[in-house]
């Protein structure tokens, strides 16, 4: 499979240049030459979205810590009672967010937005799960973090009290979980998803992986590709910044080769449970020919894999409302959702409001 290339820039419209323009400084200059990062500096420009137990756009949210002494916790996306969903078995959508392993949480406005847009039009019960960050902490605890999650997931058999919490676990159907993520998110779920099904889920778990959905998945390697090289100034996505990140995110002394951040590497030993796959690519990311490697070394390997390319569309262009392509992806989302639930003995949500 092959993507069309194009020798013209996208075409973006001015507030989403502009805001394309402000990420790439602010991510610059809290940079250090070190490889570490002023995260006081961060923490200024990362604003945040509180939960709140009422319906906000129909969705209700809700955090949950599970383990406060690394900060591991995980944000509830649940669709309001009156959505549509009253009585309707939920698909979960576990959904780690992307960042270059260093930057961004749950909590960011623009995730907290993507996972509220996706919860109320799927409708699915989203977890939105916020992980450890590099350079402070590198591989592999975003990964384990995620594994953790699920473990945490599988043990809430009998949630006590009321709430959002006990009506998250009512309504969420473990056995069609969906796992997903954006850019380093996309390459988290892929790792987890590829421990879960080598056999680091608990025996007669309740959690099935349905699927495995990776939004322009950040993958690299020593070489330079066709893309990086065409793209080489983004937008948004550099080389200079992927290989800061890199750098930040892999074991000292390891090379973009590593089977964290190698496409090839990273789908060898996958587990006969690893799940469908969808990779969702954007025709001016520079990351595009990684991913496509990363498909091709599914397919390759006789996974269950397609792949959905979004023309005109840049690296993250879901987090830009006023691009249109977002509602393209959550359609595509929906279909993939569809496609890969097992029918459960209450009604499927999703399949209620599917058109």
């Amino acid at each position: 499979m092959s993507c069309k290339l194009s020798t013209v820039g996208p075409n973006l419209p001015w507030w989403t240049k502009l805001q394309v323009a402000l990420v790439s400084i602010g991510c610059d200059s809290v940079r250090r030459p070190s490889g570490t990062l002023n995260r006081r500096l961060v923490s200024l420009v990362d604003l945040k979205a509180g939960p709140n137990p009422n319906p906000v756009c129909g969705v209700r949210t809700a955090d949950v810590t599970i383990d406060p002494a690394r900060r591991l916790w995980i944000r509830l996306f649940l669709p309001a009672p009156d959505g549509g969903a009253r009585g309707a078995a939920l698909p979960v959508l576990v959904f780690f967010h992307g960042g270059g392993f260093a930057f961004l949480s749950a909590a960011s406005l623009e995730y907290d937005a993507v996972c509220r847009r996706i919860c109320s039009e799927l409708p699915v019960a989203v977890v939105s799960v916020n992980y450890r960050l590099s350079p402070e902490h590198r591989f592999p605890a975003q990964y384990d973090d995620g594994v953790d999650v699920l473990h945490f997931l599988e043990s809430m058999v009998d949630v006590p009290g009321g709430g959002l919490l006990r009506d998250f676990f009512e309504a969420a159907d473990l056995s069609n979980c969906f796992i997903a993520g954006d850019s380093a998110g996309a390459n988290i779920a892929h790792h987890v998803a590829r421990r879960w099904s080598a056999g680091e889920r608990p025996p007669q778990g309740r959690i099935r992986l349905a699927g495995l959905v990776a939004i322009q998945p950040f993958f690299g390697g020593e070489e330079r590709v066709d893309s990086e090289i065409r793209l080489l100034h983004g937008p948004l996505v550099t080389t200079d910044r992927t290989d800061w990140l890199w750098k930040a995110f892999l074991p000292h002394g390891a090379t973009r080769d590593h089977e964290a951040s190698n496409p090839e590497a990273a789908a060898a030993d996958l587990g006969d449970n690893f799940p469908p796959v969808v990779v969702m690519v954007g025709e001016f990311d520079p990351l595009l020919d990684w991913q496509l490697k990363y498909f091709r070394s599914l397919r390759v390997r006789g996974k269950e894999a397609e792949i959905i390319e979004y023309a005109g569309a840049i690296h993250a262009f879901y987090v830009f409302f006023d691009l249109k392509s977002l509602e393209v992806m959550i359609e595509d989302l929906r279909g993939f959702i569809l496609r890969q639930t097992r029918r459960p003995q209450r009604g499927s949500a999703v399949d209620a409001a599917a058109p």
